[in-house]
């Protein structure tokens, strides 16, 4: 016999289940240093919206190749969307290149520290150069409800999150951070894009529910900038918006309105549309320097033509007003707008909040150094020693006697150039309220 060595005892027929704890403890997070030479994808999530790298222009991880030093401030490590590019864009070299663009491509990285965030990173050497990155965002919902007494609309519709024209004074720069990027570059070249925005858009308006209220487009995007010519989601929605006969106001810097021209004239003979081009410069030199990547304001015009001509109704928003800087433009702006055939007119205050009043400063400086402080002492002086005023009915317009000059001002030229003449269909996202008639008694000739 061979021997079988010792006996193992029946297995039981029923294993005998652990008990799971109801509340599992969580496991702190090891926070390891980044490795500037080790390129990796992460995507982050914040709240219901997902954030996932898209596509970005060569070497546009967000940590670079080692050159420049990063030296990290605070207390623990930033919240990063990284990513190494999926779908390189094409980058040209060459001087027949777009001039955003160009412009774009040689801009680097600056942000200042986001107040959601205990650590932020600082260059010891030059920082590199901002790359062009687009994020795909999965929200639930596409309609933005605004309980604002400064606004006259109710609904926004931003299919994109970000901005390519680089404004320095955009008020929505501070929304960027709460997604974790920064209210700097990265708001204009991290750009989130809402490709599901059209079928969104349609389940909400085709709704029991929906009462055909106006619609914006947008309001802490632009819905024309250059991304558009690429993706149309600005054009599906609006054709959504022809189906529904659902009325639409549009405030735009882009001349890419003028691609959806036929759009937008069978929504006018449907529901109702107005097209507000915004123009706060009449100069190319002072719009190249704070609006850099925006469309000269001779090619605004040129769309403000071209809408009017189309018989789509158009007005013009000199938007923002900058004490000092493009107060003197309001005249000329005012006149060629109303020869391209604008019929209304509207204006805003500059209003720096957040970390926008870094942005603005540090551009206005590096730009216009001499007028710099000049316009910083106004900008104040209208806002009782502040940059910005965050209280309703006073954010979008100033006080004190120069704004006061500055709003009869406008109310003289709209008047002499016909402008306001006739009430609007839809009023403009983010007009402010009307002067007073007292403001006009210092131009009254009788």
């Amino acid at each position: 016999m061979h021997h079988l060595g010792p006996l193992r005892p029946p297995r039981p027929l029923h294993r005998r289940r652990r008990r799971r704890p109801l509340h599992r403890p969580r496991r702190r997070r090891r926070f390891r240093p980044c490795n500037p030479n080790k390129k990796r994808i992460s995507s982050g999530k914040v709240g219901r919206c997902s954030l996932r790298p898209e596509r970005a222009a060569e070497g546009g991880s967000r940590l670079p190749d080692p050159q420049p030093t990063l030296a990290v401030v605070g207390s623990r490590p930033p919240r990063r969307l990284d990513g190494e590019p999926t779908h390189p864009l094409r980058e040209r070299t060459d001087s027949s290149a777009p001039r955003e663009d160009r412009l774009i491509r040689c801009t680097p990285v600056a942000n200042p520290p986001n107040p959601f965030e205990s650590r932020h990173a600082e260059w010891l050497g030059p920082p590199p150069i901002a790359r062009l990155e687009v994020f795909h965002d999965h929200s639930r919902s596409i309609l933005s409800r605004n309980d604002s007494p400064d606004l006259p609309f109710r609904w926004s519709v931003n299919p994109y999150r970000g901005c390519q024209h680089a404004c320095a004074y955009c008020y929505a720069r501070p929304n960027h951070e709460y997604l974790g990027f920064g209210a700097g570059t990265d708001f204009d070249t991290r750009i989130v894009v809402k490709e599901d925005a059209p079928q969104l858009l349609r389940k909400a308006l085709f709704s029991r529910r929906w009462k055909r209220e106006l619609i914006c487009f947008s309001g802490v995007t632009d819905c024309y900038q250059p991304l558009e010519a690429t993706y149309e989601i600005t054009r599906r929605c609006l054709e959504v918006c022809v189906e529904a006969a659902n009325p639409v106001g549009i405030v735009t810097k882009g001349f890419l309105v003028v691609r959806d021209i036929d759009v937008l004239t069978r929504l006018q003979r449907r529901a109702s549309v107005s097209v507000y081009v915004s123009i706060p410069f009449a100069r190319q030199a002072a719009a190249a320097a704070i609006e850099p990547v925006a469309p000269p304001p001779d090619r605004r015009f040129e769309a403000l033509t071209r809408l009017s001509a189309a018989g789509i109704p158009t007005g013009v928003m000199v938007s923002p007003i900058i004490p000092g800087l493009n107060d003197r433009d309001v005249p000329e702006i005012l006149t060629r707008a109303a020869r391209a055939g604008a019929r209304w007119a509207s204006y805003t205050a500059l209003r720096l909040p957040g970390n926008v009043a870094a942005v603005f400063l540090d551009r206005l400086k590096a730009a216009m150094p001499t007028v710099a402080g000049r316009v910083e002492a106004l900008v104040r002086g209208m806002r009782s020693g502040e940059l910005s005023d965050s209280r309703f009915g006073h954010r979008m317009r100033g006080s004190g006697a120069h704004w006061k000059a500055v709003e009869a001002l406008f109310e003289l030229h709209a008047r002499r150039n016909g402008l306001n003449a006739q009430e609007a269909d839809s009023e403009p996202c983010g007009t402010p309220p009307r002067a007073s008639e007292s403001q006009l008694a210092l131009f009254d000739l009788g």
